[in-house]
Parts: structure tokens; sequence; C-alpha cells
């Protein structure tokens, strides 16, 4: 496992960001885990977040794209995070782009926040976690409705590895829908051979009892 990967998971834990227990999810599923992106509030956490997204979007698309877009909400930060730690490890100027909810008619008119999208322009989409794959499916036709892009792939913080509206996991089916690839920073199968048994702080996050917990989650909704 990269050193970034073992990392990130690292600090999901100690941000209070994935959490280990019995959570209900928007889907309804009950889950064993849970992942809140929301609770990284702190400059620090920031900052650090936007080097993991940098690290993980550079590892698998490369410098050779323009723009990030990150889709309203929770993907304004992380867009804005990310592109500053490009230019910090880089040196690569690229710019963020995200769209409102509402299309603002005076001032900076427009759906969009940020850098406007032209023609050419190359683009890396950055959300925290997809289960359904329903923000891609409301932001995909904004940003084509505002230029001819190309969009170079996704990059989410945890592949969950659960299925999506099919059989198939959420980024295996934007992956096949939309035509560009789907990765995450890390996944749950990275996460749970990271903790399984193995001290976190003085702390066993994922015992044999959560293992078996995750295990029965997998059995019913993981991907086949």
């Amino acid at each position: 496992m990269e050193s970034y990967k073992s990392e990130f998971i690292d600090f999901m834990i100690e941000s209070d960001v994935l959490k280990f227990g019995d959570f209900t999810l928007k889907s309804g599923r009950k889950s064993p885990f849970f992942m809140n992106a929301g609770a990284y509030v702190t400059g620090t956490q920031l900052r650090r977040l936007g080097e993991y997204y940098a690290k993980a979007i550079h590892d698998k698309y490369g410098l050779d794209f323009d723009i990030l877009f990150g889709p309203a909400y929770k993907g304004i930060p992380l867009s804005v995070a990310a592109t500053i730690a490009f230019s910090e490890l880089y040196g690569k100027e690229i710019r963020y782009c995200s769209n409102r909810k509402e299309v603002k008619d005076h001032g900076d008119a427009g759906i969009l926040l940020g850098s406007r999208l032209k023609d050419g322009d190359r683009v890396v989409i950055i959300e925290d976690v997809t289960t359904s794959g329903k923000s891609i499916e409301e932001t995909f036709p904004i940003i084509r409705a505002q230029a001819d892009v190309t969009i170079k792939g996704l990059m989410v913080s945890l592949n969950r590895c659960e299925r999506g509206k099919g059989e198939k996991s959420a980024l295996q089916e934007i992956q096949e829908l939309y035509g560009f690839p789907a990765n995450a920073i890390v996944s749950m199968e990275e996460v749970v051979e990271y903790l399984y048994n193995k001290p976190h702080n003085g702390k066993i996050i994922i015992d044999d009892a959560m293992k078996a917990s995750i295990d029965a989650y997998y059995a019913q909704y993981g991907v086949k």
C-alpha cells in the first residue's frame, strides 16, 4: 500500500471522519461504518486533505488536466483545497470550479463558482464519497452544458466497495455509464486490511467482532 494511503486512513480516524459502530445510511442500509467528510473543519485538516487528494489524483491522472470540479456542496472546499495542494506539491497551476445549487442572476451570475469552463478544458471531478452515483448524475449534464470539455475522471476519498443501483459498485457504474475512470484515495478493503487487529494509538479499531460485522455487511451489499 502506498504510504499516502496508510497516512490517509490514519488521518480519517484521527479526524473522526471514519467511524465504526452501528449506522443507518441515507439509502436505508444498516452499516458498521460511516464516513462524514463534513468533519474536516480546521485549516490543518483541510490542508492535509487537499494534499492526499492531490497525491491520489496525481497517481491516477498525472498532471494532464486543467480543472478540478467539485460538485456542490461538499465538493466545493475539496476542489479548493486540492487545487492549492497541486500548486504547492507539483508546481502545477490548475483552476477550481464548482456549481451552485441555484443559478445566480446578478453580480457573478450563472450556475458556476470559480473558474469558467471553456472548450478544450480537461476536467477531474472531486467528491467525498459516492454510494449511488446520484451526485454525478446531477453534475455531469451541468458540466456538459457549459463547454466542450473532456472529463479525465472522478476521484473520491473512500470507495465503500458496495453495490450501487445494480450489482456493481457505484464507481464501476459511473465508469461504465459515463465513460471516464472513477477512483478513490483508498478503498474499504484497504482500510480493513490496514486496521484489522492492529493497534491505532493504543486502541484496536477493527477487532474480530467488528471484522465479522463488516464481513456480514459485505455478504449482503458487497460487489460480487
